[in-house]
């Protein structure tokens, strides 16, 4: 007797085949997010601070003078404006500090913006050294840029976790929905395939394509952008299997008893969305209030890519993420047990 596990994946991939928008969204579609925020977000060498001296009335030769010594600093690009249009373009952000030559100097800048403390501290270190100030200590600087420390390289570890979860969620669970809908699932009611095996079989159809998925991604980031992957190919591969089936059951559970698509849409959308802005995609999970933190480290995704980071970007092995390989582990596993529970045919 042929195995029905095998049976229900060749099914669930010749369907798949036979939909080519597939082919789009799991393998061109984060591929062209990441080249699109890979440019985006592109290291590059931050330019000079945009600096007004505001010329006054009656204080022209002042202000001259001012402007002169400030354009000594190669860090600086140094405009003269009346003091209204100044102003103007220091609330509009066009500049990051203006300068006013009065006894003793102004400087307006805004210091909830980030480049306001730096233009501040740029502006006075150029005109006291222009006043004639020395540095009491001989220093000298080096500069580093090394793959790894980008926020490119931080965020395609993160677009591979979602990856994975919206292919476990949509790609299972969608395609679970999809099949009761068309009252295909009913007809298992009359063969001895058990719902462990028809969730299973799904499952492993589905991770047959993560590894195309992930070579794609990760081959063309590494040749646009150097992404590197430090750790082990085999601990990353680990890491990737774990989450494929942590998020292919958690499909599997939201598809369990669905009867409709809009139904189906909904809970995966529930589902996924707090863990797309949480689990540190994007952006890291520190962002977030010292409260939310517990229930941030507790979700699935963020292990996922916390471990993704670890492994591609520390060289990290799996003796040192304990933590978030059981997280999902347990997510994994409690939902495959429960689909096996709650599943229904019909």
């Amino acid at each position: 007797m042929r195995s029905p596990v095998r049976e229900i994946m060749l099914m669930r991939l010749r369907e798949t085949i036979r939909q080519p928008e597939i082919v789009f969204w799991a393998f061109i579609f984060p591929v062209l997010l990441a080249a699109v925020l890979g440019l985006a977000f592109r290291e590059r060498r931050p330019g000079p601070i945009p600096a007004v001296v505001a010329r006054e009335a009656g204080r022209e030769a002042a202000a001259d003078n001012l402007a002169a010594r400030l354009r000594r600093d190669p860090r600086l690009r140094v405009t003269l404006l009346p003091p209204v249009e100044a102003a103007r373009a220091l609330r509009t952000g066009r500049v990051d500090i203006v300068v006013t030559a009065a006894d003793p100097l102004v400087y307006r800048y805004d210091p909830a913006r980030a480049e306001g403390p730096l233009a501040l501290a740029v502006v006075d270190a150029a005109l006291q050294r222009a006043a004639g100030r020395t540095d009491p200590l001989a220093t000298t600087t080096e500069t580093v840029t090394e793959p790894g420390s980008r926020y490119v390289d931080f965020l395609v570890p993160g677009l591979l976790g979602m990856n994975l979860l919206s292919g476990g969620l949509w790609g299972l669970g969608w395609a679970i929905v999809d099949l009761r809908m068309k009252r295909l699932l009913k007809r298992f009611t009359a063969s001895p395939l058990r719902r462990a095996d028809f969730v299973l079989g799904q499952m492993l159809a589905r991770a047959v394509f993560v590894p195309l998925e992930t070579a794609a991604l990760l081959g063309l980031t590494h040749l646009l952008f150097r992404v590197p992957v430090r750790g082990s190919l085999l601990d990353l591969a680990i890491v990737i299997a774990l989450g494929t089936a942590c998020f292919s059951a958690l499909g599997a559970l939201l598809a369990s008893r669905a009867q409709s698509m809009e139904t189906a849409s909904g809970l995966i959308n529930l589902t996924q969305m707090p863990m797309l802005v949480m689990s540190g995609v994007f952006f890291a999970t520190s962002r977030f209030p010292a409260a939310l933190q517990p229930v941030i480290r507790a979700l699935p995704l963020t292990a996922a890519n916390d471990a993704l980071r670890a492994v591609m970007l520390e060289g990290r092995s799996l003796s040192t993420l304990g933590g978030e390989l059981a997280v999902m582990a347990i997510w994994g596993l409690v939902s495959f047990v429960a689909t096996v529970k709650l599943f229904r045919w019909t």
